[in-house]
């Protein structure tokens, strides 16, 4: 199948962008997309789901990934971490009038001297001071990553909201964001059902928003991410498949961590890996039977991969019934509930 990513674009009015979360976690829109359309509330989701499913979350923290400073030279720079490398290094964009040179200091919020070590590709190599880990200075110093489509500056409500209640792992720079729909009380309501959890880990990188340059599909590649799956989380899908339950991935995170293990070993397996896996259109889903997820960027890798698990055509209808209907997209959005296409 010769795909360009003109084939995934869309009209979207820019006012259907969701700058804030909805008042409550749970009480945001949900877009079922099967054979049919339906129009339901999150809050419903424990009785679309049937007792023995398996619910699949991504367990990673966002960390607070933004930093304001100046170069050497005094001008102004803005570094976004991409990846944590280890104690004292990392991987960053760095958005500056002039590339930084390796060699060069950085000189960050908080007084944070940070040494540019050269170039990885489109990222820069960063080594940190001694003061504090990575992750430990980010926290003191940094700022909540935000998309880049949000046009306020990050609050302290989006401290807590850009995250999901079970983020456990740090890592991520960007939020899991379908997972933002669950609460408390909603995920104790699906434990009443007989939904099952398991988790995995997959640290989502500033790379998700990048977007796809060329039009053929095929020249088209992903940037690498690490993740992560617990012997726990291996074991309850293979039980669920046995006992003909669902596996139901909460968002494109997970589905791109179980589907790249299993097409490495021909089902998802414990251990730690990373994957660059590009699914698109003509993909064989081994793992995944339904997909909760937001409405994404046009032509984006993710609207890619919810296409070719639902079929083009029918996420082209679901787009544009949430667009008429007036669906909030993106990060703080509404959400969809996916079954996977047939056959």
């Amino acid at each position: 199948m010769n795909l360009s990513i003109e084939d995934f674009d869309y009209e979207l009015p820019p006012e259907l962008i969701a700058q804030n979360p909805s008042e409550t976690r749970s009480g945001s829109r949900l877009l079922c997309v099967g054979a049919s359309l339906a129009d339901r509330r999150f809050l419903e989701l424990p009785r679309l789901l049937a007792p023995g499913d398996l619910l699949v979350f991504n367990d990673t923290k966002v960390i607070k990934a933004r930093l304001i400073g100046k170069k050497q030279t005094g001008g102004h720079i803005e570094v976004l971490i991409e990846r944590v490398l280890s104690k004292h290094e990392a991987l960053a964009q760095i958005h500056a009038g002039r590339a930084a040179k390796p060699g060069s200091t950085l000189r960050l919020a908080g007084g944070l001297d940070v040494r540019v070590l050269g170039r990885a590709e489109e990222f820069y190599h960063l080594r940190f001071p001694d003061n504090g880990t990575v992750l430990e200075l980010l926290e003191r110093h940094g700022g909540v990553p935000l998309p880049p489509y949000i046009s306020h500056t990050p609050q302290t409500e989006d401290e807590r909201r850009y995250q999901t209640v079970y983020a456990r792992s740090p890592g991520a720079v960007a939020a899991p964001t379908a997972g933002l729909h669950f609460d408390e009380p909603l995920l104790a309501t699906l434990a009443e059902r007989g939904v099952e959890f398991a988790y995995v880990t997959l640290h989502v990188g500033a790379g998700t928003f990048q977007p796809v340059r060329v039009k053929d599909l095929a020249k088209h590649r992903m940037h690498g991410e690490r993740y992560a799956i617990p012997h726990a989380t291996a074991a309850a899908i293979a039980e669920t498949r046995k006992r003909g339950g669902r596996i139901v991935a909460v968002g494109t995170t997970t589905v791109r961590c179980l589907e790249a293990s299993a097409a490495a070993h021909g089902a998802p397996v414990a251990g730690d890996s990373e994957t660059d896996l590009f699914i698109t259109p003509g993909f064989e889903f081994r793992v995944v039977d339904r997909l909760v997820t937001n409405f994404h960027l046009p032509k984006s890798t993710l609207l890619v991969l919810v296409s070719a698990f639902a079929g083009i055509e029918r996420v082209r209808r679901a787009y544009r019934h949430a667009t008429e209907g007036r669906y909030r997209f993106y990060s703080y959005g509404d959400a969809m509930l996916v079954d996977r296409m047939s056959g």
